[in-house]
Order: C-alpha cells, then sequence, then structure tokens
C-alpha cells in the first residue's frame, strides 16, 4: 500500500505473546518492557504469565507498534532470551484505550 493509502495518524493494536527465557528470578523483565514502550510513545501494558511468558498489548501510531514488535522479538530486556514471540489481533483502531503502558500483575 503506498504511503497516500494510509490514512495519516493512523492508530494501530496488537496483543503479544512473548516466549523464551522472558522471566529472571524475582526481578520482572517487564520494566524494561514498560521502559522502551515510553520511550518510543504507545501505550498498553504486560504481564507475566504463569507459563514463564511475558503476554501484553501495545496501541499507538503503527510506525511506533511496528518499533515496538521488533523490540519485542529482537531485543527485550538484558537478561532475556527470546525464542518466539507471538502477535494476534492486530488492527487499526481510532482512538487509544490506554492512557500509559504499566505492569498488570
Amino acid at each position: 500500500m503506498s504511503a497516500l493509502g494510509k490514512a495519516a495518524g493512523a492508530l494501530k493494536s496488537v496483543d503479544y505473546e512473548v516466549f523464551g527465557r522472558v522471566q529472571v528470578s524475582h526481578y520482572f523483565p517487564n520494566q524494561y518492557t514498560e521502559q522502551e514502550a515510553k520511550k518510543l510513545g504507545v501505550v498498553g501494558w504486560v504481564k507475566n504469565t504463569r507459563q514463564g511468558t511475558v503476554t501484553g498489548q501495545v496501541q499507538g501510531p503503527e510506525e511506533k507498534v511496528n518499533e515496538m514488535k521488533s523490540w519485542l522479538s529482537k531485543v527485550g530486556s538484558p537478561s532475556s532470551r527470546i525464542d518466539k514471540t507471538n502477535f494476534s489481533n492486530e488492527k487499526e483502531i481510532s482512538k487509544l484505550d490506554f492512557s500509559d503502558f504499566n505492569t498488570r500483575y
């Protein structure tokens, strides 16, 4: 799709789940996810699961959401090892559902 075909300022929402060594002891790498999200200017949430994965949702301008997706897939926290990241429910949205990015417990 050409740049002209895209709506200016399109907002995007995507759910994610990160697999690998992504939860380390009692120091949650979610802090790094939250810091990266705030640095990029996206909103949403992150949470550790009982299965040892990290799950959440990211919303914001399409370009910034794509940058966060790349970070979740390739970088993560300094102590993590990312084996795979699944993205689902990716869609364009008309408004943000969140005002900030935070960690859920």
